[in-house]
């Protein structure tokens, strides 16, 4: 929507991860080129830790692209899977999956003798396991028997694992020991400092196409700093909102005053304490943030906005207000508060839109899950922690525009890191069919790496 006003080419501020947008400053270069320097050599596990929106996807991702020729990259970003679905996966991305048979030994073999035969051509493979804190107790002692994979004298396959905090904590049990003692780096990715958020926003701004003066003022980065706890996510969020709010002015610079009505927006403040509500002056109304895309109608908080508001197309507001002010941004939760607007009533436990969507679907998708032939396959799109599961339902009705919506379900499940929410697609006879339905998927969908899973290992999950 701001993209002509700010002299932007593509939105600046999207959460999905984007090599083209990698800052590198906060030591987020020195760590990519350690993180590059660990897999060259003879390593045979690292380790990245770092809370929810530190930017790990972002950094695997570029790290693919700055890593020698002579590595070739595999990237896992869905870890659900258990060890024969692993090593399957590994297979196929190995090109030996018509020589491996079904049961785990067998594939190992086929994984083995195809790594092999890669490290004799002068190459060898690096595997990066994404969200790594969610994978199976019993997948990860696969992992670690992978790490014992050598030649003479070298590993054959390299291990990078990106997780959160839960990692750490995963690695620390007694059953873990043997896989901890084979990670020879471990690196930690933190927050941005708050002297680094402003550098961060401009340094996004110029990567989008924007050649203009410095847009965000100081008071308005450090807002955005304060409200983020330097979560490259959430400055992201933010910066979006305060744009947009900016634009709605017709302004061409960002205030304290547009980063306060996106904190209010969002409620993102990671230095709030629990159960203290924001002052008064931190508060804006949800019909105030509505009113910054009623830009056609020409006004801002009951205000004739300057220019001629009938250039613009008129917009009608959408049923879902903050999600249609932050398109981008994930489902999050609104509060209405203005001397104009009564107080809203005190907080029910009464589930929002956003759960029941969810509850249904986990609801529905149980009758195929329970019901369906166990040798029948499916396509794994997705998975989420389940503190997250709000970002479900927004990428099924996304997903179900451009696949056969009937025909997407999702399951809940346990994991040694907690509780997990998977989207799945299809309903496949055997795993080739599947294979040919995933080289069929969108882009942003296949960005994803999905796989194909046995309905007979997701009854095994919990």
């Amino acid at each position: 929507m701001y993209h002509d006003h700010f002299g932007l080419r593509e939105a600046p501020f999207l959460i999905t991860p984007h090599a083209d947008f990698f800052f590198g400053g906060a030591n987020r270069s020195a760590l990519l080129d350690a993180l590059a320097y660990a897999l060259a050599r003879e390593e045979g596990l690292v380790k990245v830790s770092g809370e929810v929106g530190t930017g790990k996807t972002m950094l695997a991702r570029v790290l693919i692209g700055r890593l020698p020729p002579q590595l070739r990259a595999i990237y896992l970003a869905d870890p659900l899977m258990d060890r024969r679905e692993l090593l399957a996966v590994l297979a196929d991305e190995l090109g030996c999956a018509d020589r491996a048979g079904d049961t785990p030994h067998r594939l190992l073999r086929a994984v083995q003798e195809a790594l092999v035969a890669d490290f004799a051509s002068g190459r060898q493979v690096v595997l990066l396991i994404d969200e790594a804190h969610a994978m199976p107790a019993d997948t990860l002692e696969q992992i670690r028997l992978l790490s014992n994979l050598e030649s003479e004298r070298h590993k054959l396959i390299k291990i990078a694992l990106f997780g959160q905090p839960e990692l750490d904590v995963l690695l620390d049990r007694p059953d873990m020991r043997q896989l901890k003692d084979r990670i020879t780096q471990h690196f930690r990715l933190d927050p941005l400092e708050p002297d680094d958020v402003a550098a961060y926003i401009d340094f996004r701004l110029r990567a989008a196409g924007y050649r203009g003066p410095v847009l965000f003022g100081h008071a308005a980065a450090a807002r955005i700093a304060r409200d983020s706890g330097g979560l490259t996510r959430r400055i992201n969020v933010l910066a979006d909102k305060a744009l947009l709010s900016a634009y709605a002015r017709s302004a061409h610079s960002v205030t304290a005053a547009d980063a306060q009505r996106a904190a209010a927006d969002t409620q993102t403040r990671a230095d709030r304490p629990a159960g203290r509500r924001p002052p008064d002056s931190g508060r804006l109304a949800l019909s105030a943030l509505v009113a910054c895309v009623l830009v056609g109608a020409g006004y801002l908080l009951g205000r004739h906005l300057p220019g001629d508001a009938g250039t613009r197309p008129h917009m009608s507001p959408p049923p879902e207000p903050a999600a249609a002010i932050a398109a981008s941004a994930p489902p999050v939760e609104t509060q209405a508060s203005s001397p104009a607007v009564r107080e809203p009533a005190a907080e029910t436990s009464h589930p929002t839109p956003t759960e029941d969507a969810l509850e249904a679907l986990l609801a529905r998708s149980r009758e195929w899950t329970g019901t369906a032939p166990g040798e029948r396959w499916f396509i794994q799109l997705m998975s989420v922690p389940a503190n997250r599961a709000d970002h479900v339902p927004d990428y099924v009705r996304r997903a179900g525009r451009a696949i056969d919506p009937q025909q997407l379900r999702a399951y809940r499940t346990d994991t040694p890191a907690g509780a997990q929410i998977a989207v799945i697609w299809g309903d496949f006879a055997d795993r080739r069919s599947a294979l040919r339905a995933v080289d069929e998927l969108p882009g942003w969908i296949a960005s994803a790496r999905p796989i194909p899973r046995q309905l007979r290992s997701l009854r095994t999950d919990g």
